[in-house]
């Protein structure tokens, strides 16, 4: 081979981005040739992928090193202003999302490396307000009737997944700008479940039915940036969400289409959240 060999697992994602480079490449008038390996003499598998690892570790690293930086800066100089810090936070974060792409065997150092970044955002999103949220156990809502504004938006969707994925997955949810007696409302006047703060309604409920997974409240810190709008949080998967959730407004879905879109994204942030989290047992 004159200028050298690329490898990439056997994955249908890795093969289109080979057939894609090869077309490029063709396309210039150069060679290209993909080829399917069973094993290569002399190197075992888990040699191949100790290689992977070891390309990822080290721009994990470089990554961890300016987040370590960042937070000494946040513990030494707490006059600078907050939008500067959350904007490096989300360089980051950026950074982070680019190299995990192509993380193909889950570098333990990228996961060390979320949790610094996700401590890292805690320290920059002290709530602003003292807030007394009353915690209620979930089996009391097993049976009950939901009901909230019409065309639901990112709180109202996300709450929606979090009632359909952790609290009945059979719950009848009804869109209306009246509650009946005997339905729970959420994010609309006078609801049960509503912001509550400097919280929007999903972070409210994840905390009264105690769900505090880290991949809810990514989810959670998402949600609250596209609601309110605060620079609270900095979430490279933030604008994507909030172009997506236009769209289906610009689509003109109906109630039941957007509900049942919104349950497959943030079902989806759901798994990626808590994949990233998976080695670390949380």
């Amino acid at each position: 081979m004159k200028s050298g060999i690329h490898i990439l697992p056997a994955r249908d994602e890795c093969i289109e981005s080979f057939q894609w480079l090869a077309q490029e490449v063709q396309q210039t008038k150069g060679e290209a040739l993909i080829m399917r390996v069973e094993r290569f003499e002399g190197l075992a598998d888990s040699e191949i992928i100790e290689l992977f690892r070891t390309a990822r570790s080290e721009e994990y690293q470089e990554i961890e090193a300016q987040a370590i930086e960042l937070e000494k800066s946040i513990s030494s100089d707490a006059n600078m202003e907050r939008s500067s810090f959350l904007e490096t936070l989300e360089k980051l974060r950026k950074q982070h999302s680019e190299i995990a792409r192509v993380d193909f065997f889950d570098c333990i150092d990228g996961q060390r490396l979320i949790t610094t970044l996700n401590r890292l955002s805690q320290a920059l999103s002290l709530s602003i307000y003292t807030v007394n949220i009353q915690h209620t156990a979930i089996t009391e809502y097993q049976n009950k009737r939901w009901v909230t504004r019409p065309r639901p938006y990112i709180d109202r969707l996300a709450c929606i997944w979090l009632i359909r994925r952790f609290i009945n997955s059979n719950a009848e949810i009804r869109y209306s700008h009246e509650a009946a007696p005997d339905e729970v409302s959420f994010e609309m006047k006078d609801a049960q479940f509503g912001h509550c703060g400097n919280l929007c309604t999903f972070e409210v409920m994840a905390a009264a039915f105690s769900l505090n997974k880290p991949a809810i409240q990514a989810i959670g810190e998402i949600v609250h940036e596209i609601d309110l709008r605060d620079g609270q949080y900095a979430r490279p998967e933030t604008a994507g969400v909030d172009a997506l959730l236009q769209g289906w407004f610009i689509a003109n879905m109906s109630d039941t289409e957007l509900e049942t879109c919104g349950i497959n994204l943030f079902e989806g942030l759901y798994a990626v959240f808590a994949k990233q989290q998976r080695e670390f047992g949380n």
